[in-house]
This record gives C-alpha cells, structure tokens and sequence, in this order.
C-alpha cells in the first residue's frame, strides 16, 4: 500500500531541514549512477547520506536537523537516510526502477521542493514532487524517480526502516 501525507512535518521543522538542505553549503556527493550500476547514459545525482546500516554516528553535524525528522517517522529502528539531488534536464528522464532494500522494510520519501519531477511506480501511480509531501511504502515495490524541467534540482530524503505498528 502506498500512503500519501501533504504536510508532514510541522513547519519549523520542515523549514529548517529545507533551509539547509538547499542552500549552497550543504555537501553534496557525485554519484555516476543511481540505481546501484552503471548506467551508459548520462544518469547521475548527487547524495548525502545522513545514516547508513543503521549507523547514526554517520550523522554528524547534520543530526540537528534531522532528528526532529525522524521523530515524525512511525518506526522502531532505522536503517538508512539518505538524500538526494536530481539536477534539471531539457526533459524529465526517470531514472528506472528498483527497490531500496532487499528485506522486508518500509520506504519513505519527503521531497523539499516542488517541480514537476515525481515518484512512479511499477504500477503506474505517481506522485507529484510537493514540498513537505512524505509517500510511504512497502520497500519491496518497485520504484522510479525522475528529474525535473521546471527547477534547477529535484531534491528528496529516502528513508529505510522497520515500521512500527
């Protein structure tokens, strides 16, 4: 099931986390692929990763803005945040489908910006690049995000976890 939350994070917080994720301090990494191989196309985006394998000394710096994130998250063991930014294109190209994780899981995405960008899954449904917009789902749906026109970058935080019931 695919869940669909506008406004999910109090507006302070969701400010917060925008402020700094979009101004141009925030260290951003080069990545030459996105779907975890290499693709011969010019598919690339950079990312940040806030927690990784469950890690949260991974967090650094960043943990201010992210733990109130993460207080609004059903959960009870988080396994992996990571961010990332899709520049423009002269047209949107979906970056292909895939799962985040392997194993039984849950899937988030908060996108910080609004274009005309989105979320498709193998479905069919698809969901609108809206800031403050969080789309839950099972990590085992397969999923496509795009890049944008209509901005200078699409940007989002992915999460992984284990939901609490």
């Amino acid at each position: 099931m695919i869940q669909v939350y506008n406004n999910f994070l109090p507006k302070d917080v969701f400010l917060k986390l925008k402020n700094v994720m979009m101004s141009d301090a925030f260290p951003w990494y080069f990545n030459d692929c996105v779907n975890y191989k290499k693709e011969k196309n010019d598919n690339f985006q950079f990312t940040f990763i806030f927690i990784t394998k469950g890690l949260y000394e991974c967090w650094g710096e960043w943990k201010d803005i992210m733990v109130p994130v993460i207080e609004n998250i059903k959960h009870y063991k988080m396994n992996r945040v990571k961010a990332n930014l899709l520049t423009r294109t002269s047209k949107i190209i979906e970056q292909g489908y895939h799962t985040d994780v392997r194993k039984k899981a849950t899937t988030g995405i908060l996108y910080l910006n609004k274009c005309n960008g989105y979320t498709k899954f193998e479905n069919g449904k698809k969901i609108k690049s809206e800031e403050n917009k969080y789309v839950e789902f099972d990590s085992s749906l397969k999923h496509t995000g795009s890049t944008c026109t209509d901005q200078k970058r699409r940007v989002v935080v992915n999460f992984n976890y284990e939901r609490k019931n």
